[in-house]
């Protein structure tokens, strides 16, 4: 027996009947939603992608729906209970779906891990959510020797092993009656950036994600001729529900699943499926940007271009649609709530200068004098899982969560972000954004991507470091002080050194890491 879901922070009361009765927030659960779009669209395609050993599926709605009823089954007798957590760690594969699905109708939480998380985070993961069950895919490593890691670093009882790899597609269960809770209960856990250290866990519930799916489906204009390419990792929030793989099966249309991100299998996927959208993260955003300019590929199905995650450069942002076919939409969000975005019928000097204005009209934000960003509203949490010392950091006496954030915000309601509060680089005194640099070197013919980071030193603090990538086959340029010098840049903001660097650290789910880079560049600085 597992331990009960603990306690959670949450809405105030008045504030769920509010959202109740201006009908944000309804009675449909997760359960509810698998039952109903997987009957209702039946015969649409729902997913395309690859199983565990790489062969390449197509399934219906129906198809999805059976997948995810026998997959409950499984997990049934791999010993999941209704209430249990289940960790799912899967890279993007079919069975991701049907893993997921199946835990909702069975009204057990999936605890969303990143494929790339090893025992430390996973340990963490199943320690704090008291996992039942641990769900990783075999072909990718060794499941038993991952799996006896965690249980050895547990102080839970072990969760249970269950590697989709050993899966028999073709297996078909008797059908099952979905398990019913309600709306309002934790239906999932999310994971918080975790820039500091360990994710934390974000609980969220059906009548909260379900309105952020709907108003995100509703902005981005999906319907049943819908092809979404998930080349990010498909359980991250932003491949979730922004409007991400729920939103497309809200509407009826069709997620294709991308094994890897690279521009090779992501531009064959498109052309072949006719994409129509894609969400992206900048680093992969300037990535795709250059094998086109190179390929010639024909992305002429892409509608939009979705880029977030991550601050989008102005040079960068004014290049995707020329060369990627798509409108560019800037998504910013995080998997605690909020989420702007730029709309279809935004002016282009807005969709390609800031990153977007709340989804829902009753998003509360609120910009205090330093620019730091707080937010509340029917889908933004009111605390994490199990970590009050972290609810006590991150949310206000009133409700409002602490994003980090630095941003501007415009007459029109849309913001700008202009950092994160940890991410200012203090250089003898003078207080110095990452995005002062990065921005204006991303314009340069020669510079592919470009990370501003302090390191520490003896006499200024911080020492400004800029870590650059350069366009394949070019040579390493000389001219980046002038260029920085041409565009304004005050000379006490210029970079104390230039590294160039074959690739930069990215964090799991593919942004780059500037904790990681700061440690690469202090060591490389010292040695």
């Amino acid at each position: 027996m597992r331990s009960p879901l603990a306690p959670v922070r949450s809405w105030p009361e008045e504030a769920r009947q509010r959202y109740r009765d201006l009908g944000l927030w309804t009675d449909e659960t997760f359960a509810d939603f698998v039952a109903d779009r997987t009957t209702r669209f039946a015969d649409r395609t729902a997913v395309v992608g690859r199983d565990a050993h790489g062969t390449e599926l197509r399934w219906t709605y129906a198809e999805l729906g059976r997948q995810a009823n026998t997959a409950a089954h499984r997990l049934r007798r791999a010993g999941v209970a209704p209430g249990d957590r289940v960790v799912v760690a899967l890279p993007n594969v079919v069975e991701y779906a049907a893993v997921v699905l199946g835990l909702f109708r069975m009204a057990a939480l999936p605890v969303f891990a990143l494929p790339t998380h090893r025992e430390t985070e996973l340990s963490h993961f199943c320690d704090v959510a008291d996992a039942a069950a641990l769900v990783l895919c075999g072909t990718d490593a060794d499941p038993t020797d991952l799996h006896d890691k965690v249980s050895a670093h547990v102080s839970v009882a072990p969760p249970a092993l269950v590697d989709v790899a050993g899966w028999d597609l073709a297996e078909e269960a008797e059908p099952a009656a979905p398990e019913h809770t309600s709306a309002e209960d934790v239906a999932f856990l999310q994971l918080s950036g975790g820039t500091t250290g360990l994710s934390k866990l974000i609980p969220r519930t059906a009548a909260d994600y379900l309105y952020s799916v709907r108003r995100s489906a509703t902005i981005c204009e999906l319907d049943e001729t819908t092809v979404m390419l998930v080349p990010l990792p498909v359980s991250h929030n932003f491949s979730m529900s922004s409007p991400g793989v729920l939103g497309v099966w809200h509407a009826g249309g069709t997620v294709v699943l991308a094994r890897d991100p690279s521009p090779r299998t992501a531009f064959t996927l498109i052309e072949r499926e006719r994409v129509d959208i894609v969400p992206l993260v900048p680093p992969l955003a300037q990535a795709w940007i250059s094998a086109a300019r190179r390929r010639e590929p024909d992305l002429s199905s892409l509608r939009l271009v979705q880029i977030g995650g991550a601050r989008l450069s102005d040079a960068v942002a004014a290049q995707v649609q020329p060369v990627l076919h798509g409108r560019l939409q800037q998504v910013f969000g995080m998997a605690e709530g909020l989420v702007n975005y730029t709309r279809p019928d935004d002016p282009d000097e807005l969709v390609l200068t800031t990153q977007g204005r709340p989804m829902s009209d009753h998003d509360e934000v609120r910009v205090d004098g330093e620019g730091r960003l707080q937010t509340r509203g029917p889908y933004t949490i009111r605390g994490y899982y199990r970590a009050e010392a972290a609810d006590r950091d991150s949310f206000t006496d009133d409700g409002f969560y602490c994003t980090g954030d630095l941003v501007r915000r415009l007459p029109t309601g849309h913001l700008v972000v202009t950092g994160r509060e940890k991410d200012q680089i203090n250089r003898g005194g003078e207080k110095i954004g990452p995005d002062e640099i990065e921005t204006p070197l991303l314009a340069h013919p020669d510079v592919l991507d470009a990370v501003a980071v302090g390191v520490p030193d003896d006499l200024l603090g911080e020492r400004l470091c800029v870590a650059l990538r350069i366009e394949p086959g070019r040579p390493e340029p000389t001219d980046l002080a002038d260029h920085l010098r041409a565009a304004g840049l005050a000379t006490h903001k210029l970079p104390d050194e230039f590294r160039f660097l074959d690739a930069l650290p990215e964090t799991h789910v593919g942004k780059n890491s500037r904790r990681d880079l700061r440690r690469v560049l202090a060591r490389r600085w010292s040695a």
